[in-house]
Parts: structure tokens; sequence; C-alpha cells
């Protein structure tokens, strides 16, 4: 189990936390669930519904559509985030590479911490319009390479 330090500590290096007041993220860094998964665990599969964001406390998961990886992750990252916003079913699936410890924040726990601090959704925002753009260099560069 986390100390309420090291939850804060965790949580504040979160690229979507990291503008917010200590005090706010003290109060969302105590009521994330903390929940172990064992290596080669599924934590969500592509298409599944989601209400849910997970911080990486310790080890590493894959996130992948099926068996081509997207991403590896590892601790102080975070996964999840788009189905906190949107009814839509998860685009990709995470699955762990080693033991891994995550917190957990789930839609309800962050639609009542935006009402209190509207500026969590900002942060949001900017993280997806950066995952957004990262993927758009991605799929130009693999379209001029195909043109070469």
């Amino acid at each position: 189990m986390l100390t309420s330090i090291d939850r804060l500590l965790l949580v504040r290096g979160v690229p979507i936390f990291k503008e917010l007041r200590d005090d706010f993220l003290v109060r969302l860094a105590s009521i994330m669930n903390e929940v172990s998964y064992p290596t080669g665990k599924t934590i969500f599969a592509q298409g599944q519904e989601g209400r849910s964001l997970y911080i990486v406390v310790a080890g590493k998961v894959r996130v992948h559509l099926g068996d081509k990886d997207l991403a590896v992750l590892d601790k102080g990252t975070c996964f999840g985030e788009m189905s906190l916003f949107d009814a839509e079913p998860r685009s990709a699936s995470v699955t762990t590479i080693a033991g891994c410890d995550c917190l957990v924040l789930t839609q309800q726990q962050l639609y009542e911490a935006i009402d209190e601090t509207p500026d969590i959704a900002v942060n949001i925002i900017r993280l997806l319009s950066r995952r957004i753009r990262s993927q758009n260099i991605q799929l130009n560069e693999l379209q001029a390479s195909k043109q070469s």
C-alpha cells in the first residue's frame, strides 16, 4: 500500500494532473483505488466498455491492438483516460508485461473532481491533443515513406 505522500508524489508527476494545486491532488490521490495485476493480465480489452483512468505505480503494461504494440508504459504514466469522457468502447487493449500496481480513478470520481476544480479537464484535453498530434505525425511519416 502506498502512503499518502507516495500517492501525492505519483499523481503530481502525471502530466494531466501536474498543474493542479497540491490540496486538490491530495484529495484526488486519496480517493483512487489501488489495484494489483499479475504478469500477463489483460487489464482491459479493445472494445470493452470502460469508465476508469489508470496510473501505473509499479511494473509495466503494453498498450496494443492484437499483437501490435502501440506503447509500453511504466511508473508514473496513465492510460484509459479517453473512456472517462465518451461512451465509446476501449480503443486498445492493455496487458501487464510484469506484475503491475495501479491507482484507478473512476469516471464518477473524476466528474466530482472536475466540478470542484475545472482545470483538470483542461489538462486532460491537452494530453489527448498531444497524443492525437503525435499519432498524426506518425501517420504522415508512414504515408510519406510509402510514397517514396
